[in-house]
């Protein structure tokens, strides 16, 4: 392909803004697919996690033939729990594609990776999707996403951005709303015409940097990256330059361009392309696949510092060893090792008072991700309460703020913004629209911790809350997420209804009867602030005399059952969250005395 005739657009949007549905309806249009053919719903989203959540989570790449122009796609994480990924993957492009829902307008996740691609001065093009939605206001939109571009000091030319409607779901795009087009035809057009070709020199030495890392289980790893300079050929000798400045020759095995969403083997890739590569076992993100006589490395990108952490720990309850494949601290280790690999925002250090490892990431989701994709792999393990990390700047303890966008109906505003004053959050913002208020906050990452429940519960699931990180300002003071205590098991037994039925009078419960618990695992909450022991296995006595009230039928509450997030944000520092591949358990680090 002809550099000239190659485009590469990243597609940046918040969560659910519709990114990834608008990929499938520009590859479906463009031929690529036979009539006949049966084609899978949001065919970027290959993990199962991505498919059940709606969200992308890890960068994918693919490609479509528009009027003779190969336009590569790169599909960007929306979460800025995953901009290390985004900071990476925007070197690949030329140019992007900024979605924005019709209703929401631009959010906090937009801004951040946005902030990011305005950062490399690539032109920018705005979809204002979901414009079927009865509430769409585009023009407000429209006008909202021009006063972000302001906000981040974006130049003139940029300013002037080209708008284009849209309805992914329903598969169409137009310039204007008032026109009946039913095809996604003006937003690749748009594409060929304002994303510039990449530039580079085929006769210069070569240079690809890896952005991205893949797996193979015939070739092992592949590096996927945009060759920047030069021709990269198979079977032809090259340098890799390493993250710390160490040079490796290898030979290039197999090169794979992409081809919709699927790789397609070639013997060569010449300026702009994105390829993957096969030939160093170890490759990590960062490292410049380059010339061997005149190794040339590309500058490495700087990745926003990790601002929470927790530990990792090998299983120790009762149950240990039980439902798990993978128990051993070693286990837990090479797996992690192997993480770090393809994620550099993930930082990870053995604890030096106990067996185990210091995991930090960018956020509750970050983590949470890795947590789930671990035990689903087979690993038996337990995390501590996430701790954010704190800095001395300047002789003062500082710790990470961020900015929290919430849209929740009137009547509970009332509600929100006393929790939040509780959690030494300042108010920066306040509208009304609709019925409807938007409050913007800056709060201490500390407070958010656990916050999303509480929210859902006081806006009865009817509030959005979005935050992303905004800076490291001075330390906050004490702040208490959780105000009640637990119930924690006195013995290794199985619970009874009786027992629960009793016990719910105390507080909520956790567990269901008929489940097999052990001696310090938490069971429920208290209604009081201090943990309570109790025998969730206690059966009624047996007699022989009738009285009042005795075969009254046993009718317990049902029990919502906890995600791991929710777990992870709900226990307090003595607690643990065991994490299996059949069960999420709650427990104390220290089991009660009987």
């Amino acid at each position: 392909m002809k550099q000239q005739k190659i485009r590469n657009v990243a597609i940046i949007a918040h969560v659910d803004h519709g990114k990834t549905t608008l990929v499938d309806q520009l590859f479906q249009q463009s031929g690529m697919f036979r009539e006949n053919q049966a084609v899978a719903e949001r065919l970027m989203d290959s993990m199962d996690l991505e498919k059940e959540r709606g969200i992308t989570i890890t960068s994918k790449n693919g490609s479509f033939i528009f009027n003779d122009c190969f336009i590569n796609i790169v599909d960007t994480p929306g979460h800025a729990d995953f901009g290390g990924q985004v900071e990476r993957v925007l070197r690949m492009a030329d140019g992007a594609l900024l979605l924005v829902d019709a209703q929401e307008g631009p959010m906090p996740q937009t801004y951040f990776v946005l902030k990011k691609a305005l950062a490399t001065g690539m032109p920018i093009i705005v979809v204002i999707n979901k414009i079927d939605k009865p509430a769409a206001r585009c023009e407000w939109v429209v006008d909202q996403v021009f006063d972000l571009f302001v906000k981040l000091n974006a130049p003139d030319d940029i300013l002037d951005f080209p708008v284009v409607y849209a309805s992914a779901k329903e598969g169409y795009a137009r310039y204007d709303l008032k026109s009946d087009n039913m095809t996604m035809e003006p937003i690749s057009q748009l594409i060929v015409d304002h994303i510039p070709a990449p530039g580079g020199s085929e006769d210069a030495p070569l240079q690809m940097q890896v952005n991205t890392i893949d797996y193979s289980p015939y070739l092992g790893r592949l590096g996927i990256g945009k060759v920047v300079n030069g021709i990269l050929r198979t079977n032809k000798d090259v340098a890799v330059v390493k993250r710390d400045g160490a040079i490796v020759p290898t030979k290039i095995t197999k090169i794979f361009r992409f081809e919709g969403n699927e790789k397609v083997a070639c013997d060569e890739a010449g300026v702009g392309a994105i390829v993957a590569v096969a030939g160093l076992d170890d490759v990590t993100v960062g490292v410049t696949f380059t010339d061997v006589d005149n190794p040339t490395p590309l500058p490495i990108v700087e990745i926003d510092p990790p601002t929470l952490a927790m530990n990792f720990i090998p299983n120790d309850s009762p149950f240990a060893g039980l439902e798990g494949k993978f128990v051993t601290s070693r286990h837990i280790e090479a797996r992690l090792a192997k993480e770090t690999l393809a994620d550099v925002a993930l930082h990870v250090e053995p604890l030096t008072d106990a067996v185990g490892y210091r995991v930090a990431g960018r956020g509750e989701l970050h983590l949470s991700i890795l947590i789930e994709r671990m035990r689903r792999e087979g690993f038996e393990f337990q995390v501590t309460r996430p701790q954010v990390i704190m800095k001395k700047i300047d002789g003062t303890l500082q710790e990470p703020y961020e900015e929290l966008t919430i849209d929740v109906d009137e009547q509970f505003q009332g509600a929100v913004i006393e929790k939040l004053g509780v959690l030494k959050g300042q108010m920066l913002e306040m509208g009304t629209h609709n019925e409807m208020t938007r409050l913007v906050y800056k709060i201490p990452t500390r407070g958010l911790l656990g916050f999303r429940s509480r929210f859902m519960t006081d806006t009865k699931g009817m509030g959005i809350m979005n935050y992303v990180f905004s800076e490291y300002g001075p330390y906050a003071g004490d702040i208490i997420n959780r105000q009640n205590g637990v119930m924690i098991a006195k013995e290794n037994c199985t619970t009874v209804a009786y027992a629960l039925f009793n016990l719910q009078e105390r507080g909520r419960m956790f567990l269901n009867a008929g489940e097999n618990v052990y001696v310090g695992q938490i069971v429920g909450e208290n209604c009081r602030s201090e943990d309570m022991v109790v025998n969730p296995a206690k059966g009624k006595k047996l007699t022989n005399m009738r009285a009042s009230g005795s075969d009254e039928a046993v009718v317990l509450t049902p029990v919502a059952p906890m995600s791991l997030e929710d777990c992870i944000a709900y226990i307090n520092d003595d607690e643990l969250v065991e994490v299996t591949p059949k069960s999420i358990r709650l427990r104390k680090i220290r089991a009660p005395k009987r």
